[in-house]
């Protein structure tokens, strides 16, 4: 290194030496990379020299995540929280990675519990973010996630899970070493391999699936669960389907993702406060963000449809007219009576697409725009701190 004042472009050509000095990539000085890297932060406001995309942890070629922003919404579930906590600060002391968590308030009517721990070994820090109003499950993850991006840069990786405990803290290990795995650069999903809702659920979730799958062409099979790299992040801050539903969202933006399948656990305390409208309500949000494919695949399938009857009854009439074979005069007219029906579906069809295709140049919601609007103030709980209102 020169003597003298160094700046950034120092910094970032000797980062570039340490690379080049190693032939093979156990060879690396990692240690004196991220201490370059370090100084490099905190010379530099520029994102992308430091901060939230500072590089991985690395050796023999493998990725290894090392702080974690972890996003948990919560309507009511302080007990579980409480609960859930430190089953999360033991998952990750297995593995030795740290992480700072938050809890978005989805404007609970039951006040946070009082008495915190003191501290976690592997939890740096739990605040609680307090929304103006009750946005929904999927949509306080969408403000979460805002305020991770616009005011968390040190991390490795964004953990989404539910604070009720049936996203299981030890489920998380799997995860990262998986996300590690794939080189840090893929949304990592929990697949549901068992349920433990009852048998109607059961009935009308793969009743869901089915027809999910029919009308966007894509099978679900993930929640939110989920850890992902901070670039993800960055594109879901201008996704406005982020807004409707997380999982979908990544989809929809087609970032790179893959699952591995992971148990449904069990709540760790209380009752579900999602019911049979606030679950179809969810089911139909996924599927409202493929709503152009949705209505392209409606359009096509009334259009074969027509066809097939058209030409059926088509048929049904030669055979009547020019053959001694005797088929009902009902047939044909329930034949034509159908594709009536059809062509007037047909018709409903070509006006949905219309509408949501001219509906693609209007300004929608944009998270990194518009989610800091919904909070009320920012409390953190571990280590306590002072509260700070938004305005």
């Amino acid at each position: 290194m020169p003597k003298g004042s160094v700046g950034p472009y120092q910094l970032q050509a000797a980062i570039a030496a340490v690379h080049d000095e190693a032939e093979r990539a156990e060879e690396t000085d990692w240690p004196k990379i991220l201490a370059l890297y370090e100084l490099l932060k905190r010379m530099s406001d520029n994102p992308m020299e430091g901060g939230l995309w500072r590089p991985y942890v690395c050796h023999d070629g493998l990725v290894h995540v090392q702080e974690i922003a972890m996003v948990l919404p919560v309507y009511n579930d302080w007990t579980s929280v409480q609960r859930l906590l430190p089953q999360i600060d033991g998952a990750l002391n297995t593995i030795r990675r740290r992480a700072r968590v938050l809890l978005v308030d989805d404007a609970s009517d039951e006040e946070p519990e009082s008495a915190w721990p003191r501290a976690f070994r592997n939890i740096a820090d739990v605040s609680i973010l307090h929304l103006r109003r009750n946005l929904g499950h999927q949509r306080a993850i969408a403000v979460g996630l805002a305020h991770v991006y616009q005011n968390w840069q040190d991390i490795d990786a964004f953990i989404v899970m539910d604070a009720d405990g049936e996203d299981r803290p030890e489920d998380i290990v799997a995860l990262l070493e998986r996300f590690e795995a794939e080189g840090g650069g893929k949304v990592v999903f929990a697949a549901r391999s068992k349920r433990l809702e009852s048998p109607a659920f059961r009935f009308f979730y793969h009743a869901y699936r089915i027809l999910h799958k029919a009308l966007t062409g894509v099978a679900v099979r993930v929640g939110n669960f989920s850890v992902a790299p901070p670039r993800a992040l960055g594109t879901l801050m201008v996704a406005p389907e982020l807004w409707n539903h997380y999982a979908a969202a990544i989809y929809r933006a087609r970032i790179p993702h893959t699952s591995i399948p992971l148990s449904r656990g069990s709540r760790l305390a209380g009752r579900s406060k999602m019911n049979f409208v606030s679950l179809l309500m969810h089911g139909l949000s996924a599927i409202s963000i493929f709503s152009d494919v949705v209505g392209a695949r409606l359009l096509a399938f009334t259009a074969t449809a027509i066809a097939a009857t058209m030409a059926l009854g088509g048929a049904a009439a030669c055979v009547r007219l020019f053959t001694h074979f005797s088929i009902p005069a009902g047939a044909i007219y329930a034949a034509a009576i159908l594709a009536i029906v059809l062509a007037q579906a047909l018709i409903v069809s070509l006006a949905l697409v219309f509408i949501i295709a001219s509906g693609r140049t209007a300004a929608g919601f944009l998270p990194l725009r518009d989610a800091p609007l919904f909070v009320d103030r920012i409390e953190q709980v571990i280590p306590a701190k002072a509260t700070h209102a938004r305005g």
